[in-house]
């Protein structure tokens, strides 16, 4: 299916704000299983909206997470070693 540039962009808005797929495929009005489907499209340009939405927030977060860290909270420390864990497994 062929998205707009104004659908992507909501995509990733959306995504940004850890709507679930069903949920933004409601926004936008679009079949659930088709964005599914089109979004398991490796390289699309509606897989790349939704990953970067997706992951933008993830950052925003994990930089939130890291400075609680470095003041000493316990569960930020915890977090930041599992991540720290996940990055090594991805290497």
């Amino acid at each position: 299916m062929m998205y707009s540039q104004t659908d992507l962009e909501k995509i990733e808005k959306l995504a940004s704000l850890y709507m679930t797929i069903s949920e933004i495929a409601s926004l936008i009005d679009v079949p659930a299983e088709q964005l599914r489907r089109d979004i398991a499209v490796k390289g699309s340009d509606v897989e790349k909206a939704y990953h970067h939405g997706k992951v933008s927030t993830k950052l925003e977060l994990r930089k939130q997470e890291i400075m609680l860290a470095r003041v000493g909270s316990p569960l930020a420390l915890e977090n930041s070693r599992r991540a720290l864990l996940d990055m090594e497994d991805d290497e």
